[in-house]
């Protein structure tokens, strides 16, 4: 597929919300045509692997198939190939059809059936988890999308009429470009999300600087892991960079858990291949017995969590180590720490945090100390521009960690915040391909560029009792230009003598008028 096509299938996603714009909240309407996106596409590979399964078969269109003996072997199939089974009746196709058919046209009962089926048939098979509960956020009953039934239906009909008409042309086009067009919808959300974009969405560009770091030096990685996937956007930019044979993850949050598997599904990942779970990753871990070669997250800035209120952390050799715990107002360091124990010993982590975790002292400075003078796991520290993310306007950073550092091993400093290393678009702060390419490049060659990076020692980190803070490495002032103060003089000057001749000329005209001088 072209750059020109996949971007006109960007548009006629997106079209549909503006169908519906001003009718329903996008808040509201973000899920469902979301959800119905990922509905189209099940429907278009189980028709597409049933019709496989038929060929040199008497029927081999799968939409005609009646024998309840075939349909069963088709059923048995597509569990073990897709992790799930349509009936042909089943397909988006069909009920789009329905929903057309005069006055017989309501199908939310229908629409009903069919997701809880899919869900249903994943029962007792190696996808259950993958699909379970997976579109319990599309309420076909909330007077969100209409008061009456009837509203609800024909909205609902709309959207799956619009949809029917976008050929997804799965046999012809590369796997992802469906799965890039579902995340651009995502991004599209969350760019009018305002402060709840944060939970499931990390910007492309911050993503793309995330992946090229864990992969550098590699063309394949054993297993990737985000404690904190949100739409799981930043697992699935690894695959970009290398071959990834498993994926790993935890959200908190159901709707963004939800998300982040039906986004793993449209990229075409095989259920087999990712694991994503839903709780909480630092009270409850799903994974703590794997170790993983590439790490990426972008975890909720200073976040709450139990900390010492829970006596088990104490012991909890996620955070034990360390001589503190982080405080229960800023879990940032309790996410770092968490990571760290589950990077394996080959693999490098890569974290996108807020600027205090730099410099902020107490827990924060004990938790700090110990990861660079006892553990040397620290590689990279790298200041991205304010107003960056979607919902938050403070600076951001990004640590990076490596097990495997020698012991006389520098750290990287760079300052990616200034003036050129970024274009504004509308309200926020957006890196270009360029920059992101300079950022990465300088981590790989670990250049100190003037007034941009900085190799730091481990001595001159001890120097600066281990604070972090950019500016203490990378010399980003700007003097300014030397005054001449002769010529300043001269001008004051010429000031005060045009001040003086425009004087003389108001007084001669209040001369003229007959009043007072107002002077």
């Amino acid at each position: 597929m072209s750059e020109e096509q996949k971007k006109l299938l960007e548009a006629q996603l997106w079209g549909i919300a503006n169908l519906l714009r001003g009718k329903i909240s996008a808040d509201d309407y973000r899920d469902y045509i979301l959800g119905f996106i990922f509905y189209k596409y099940l429907s278009e590979k189980q028709l597409l692997y049933a019709n496989h399964l038929l060929e040199g078969e008497k029927v081999t269109d799968y939409t005609k198939v009646t024998d309840e003996e075939t349909l069963e072997a088709i059923k048995d199939e597509s569990l073990l190939k897709l992790g799930y089974f349509l009936l042909p009746s089943e397909l988006f196709s069909a009920l789009a059809e329905k929903g057309n058919n005069g006055e017989n046209k309501y199908i939310l009962d229908d629409l009903q059936a069919v997701m809880n089926h899919i869900e249903q048939s994943t029962m007792g098979t190696e996808s259950e988890d993958d699909f379970n509960a997976l579109f319990e956020d599309i309420d076909l009953n909330s007077t969100k999308i209409g008061r009456t039934p009837n509203t609800r239906n024909e909205i609902i009909v709309k959207i799956l009429n619009y949809l029917n008409k976008i050929d997804f042309d799965l046999e012809n086009v590369e796997s992802d470009v469906l799965g890039d067009a579902y995340e651009y919808l995502i991004g599209k959300f969350a760019a009018g999300a305002g402060k709840t974009a944060g939970e499931f969405y990390t910007p492309q560009q911050v993503s793309k600087i995330l992946a090229k770091i864990v992969t550098t030096g590699k063309t394949k990685i054993k297993s990737a892991y985000d404690p904190t996937t949100g739409s799981g956007s930043l697992l699935l930019r690894i695959a970009k960079e290398a071959e990834v044979s498993e994926f790993f993850g935890q959200e908190l949050t159901r709707t963004t858990y939800n998300l982040a598997r039906m986004n793993m599904i449209l990229h075409d990942v095989h259920y087999r291949q990712f694991d994503i779970q839903h709780e909480d990753t630092l009270e409850n871990p799903k994974h703590t017995e794997l170790r993983f070669e590439a790490i990426v997250a972008n975890p909720p800035f200073s976040a709450h969590w139990k900390g010492d209120d829970n006596p088990l952390n104490d012991t909890d050799e996620r955070f034990s180590q360390y001589g503190k715990l982080a405080p229960k107002t800023k879990a940032d360091y309790a996410f770092v720490t968490h990571m760290i124990y589950q990077l394996a010993d080959n693999g490098t982590m890569a974290t996108v945090m807020p600027h205090g975790v730099l410099f902020r002292g107490a827990a924060e400075g004990t938790i700090r100390e110990y990861l660079i003078k006892e553990l040397n796991y620290l590689d990279a520290v790298i200041g991205l521009p304010a107003n960056i993310f979607y919902g938050t306007g403070i600076p951001t950073c990004i640590l990076v960690f490596k097990k495997c550092r020698e012991i006389d091993d520098n750290i990287v400093f760079i300052d990616a915040s200034g003036d050129g290393h970024y274009e504004k678009v509308g309200s926020q702060n957006v890196l270009r391909d360029d920059d992101v390419e300079l950022i990465v490049k300088t981590y790989r060659k670990r250049e100190t560029i003037d007034k941009y990076s900085y190799v730091a020692t481990l001595d001159e980190i001890k120097e600066n009792d281990y604070n972090l803070n950019i500016p203490r490495y990378v010399d980003t002032f700007e003097e300014e230009a030397p005054i001449d103060l002769n010529e300043v003089s001269n001008e004051l000057k010429d000031l005060d003598r045009v001040l003086r001749e425009a004087n003389t000329r108001i007084k001669a005209f209040c001369s003229e008028l007959g009043i007072s001088e107002p002077f």
